[in-house]
């Protein structure tokens, strides 16, 4: 399977399509990277370089894609990080483009707004554009908690407000929802949990959580990219979201043991495939 994976990049650590593109790989799918931004290390730092590139230079590129005849062979379109809210509708006419080649390809939209820990770290107008024109075409999305309440505007305290905060998301066009970094105030201490959501099927999954002193930039990123992957292979719901649990807490458990401040995607590259901890997700 080959996946259109349109996110920013950068030459140093894992964030974007350098924390994507790799467990992708790993999974068995082809993969064709482009890039919306390329700096040399992820924002995280407080300092880096390199470019925004301009929407019309993303859309020449996927152009150059569709001229190779190839699209009818690409299985999904995955995107991340807008430097531009322009840049989303580059993101949909690929999209477009895609599914008019093959209809069964996916869109797998990670809406990326902010965190819990560091708020909106986008650009103004990006938080809105997802929420109002670019979530709606999306099969699979994949909000982290601090997202999922921009977009659907509830607070999640508890497993029922994540759940109809799922079901609003549902309502208005993916079939498919994870809710990743679920941090709700009913769950057991010192734990953090996924939540994946489709019509009639809801699915929690929880690990420990690992505590770092800085924020773990491209570990969304990660965790899309892998669901993604295990979904297209399984078309499995509870299969998808128990192998990106284990994958994504061998990662986390790495990365924290060597007190790491970028992801150790190479280090841990077998367990992304076939993770050594297995974490039961049961139907809520």
């Amino acid at each position: 399977m080959n996946i259109l994976s349109i996110q920013s990049h950068v030459a140093y650590g894992h964030a974007g399509n350098a924390s994507a593109v790799f467990p992708l790989q790993r999974m068995g799918l082809n993969v064709w990277p482009v890039y919306t931004v390329m700096f040399s290390n992820h924002t995280g730092h407080g300092e880096w370089r390199g470019p925004v590139f301009a929407p019309e230079t993303v859309s020449e590129v996927i152009q150059g894609i569709e001229d190779r005849g190839v699209l009818p062979q690409c299985s999904a379109v995955l995107s991340g990080y807008l430097g531009d809210p322009k840049m989303a509708q580059v993101i949909l006419d690929a999209v477009a483009k895609v599914r008019a080649a093959n209809p069964d390809a996916l869109y797998c939209c990670d809406p990326v707004i902010g965190d819990v820990d560091r708020g909106i770290f986008v650009r103004p107008g990006v938080p809105e554009h997802f929420r109002d024109a670019v979530i709606q075409h999306a099969d699979i999305l994949t909000p982290n908690h601090f997202e999922t309440e921009f977009l659907t505007g509830k607070t999640l305290r508890t497993l029922e407000d994540a759940l109809e905060a799922g079901r609003m998301l549902l309502a208005q066009g993916p079939k498919v929802v994870l809710i990743t970094s679920l941090l709700r105030e009913d769950a057991p201490e010192e734990s953090i949990e996924m939540l994946a959501i489709s019509e009639g099927a809801a699915y929690l999954v929880r690990t420990p959580r690992l505590t770092f002193p800085t924020p773990m930039n491209g570990s969304g990123d990660a965790t899309t990219a892998l669901f993604l992957a295990k979904y297209l292979e399984k078309r499995d719901l509870k299969a998808a979201l128990e192998h990106v649990a284990g994958a994504m807490f061998a990662l986390f458990n790495e990365t924290h043991k060597q007190q790491s401040r970028e992801l150790l995607l190479v280090a841990v590259q077998d367990q992304l495939v076939d993770p050594a901890h297995r974490f039961e997700a049961y139907a809520v």
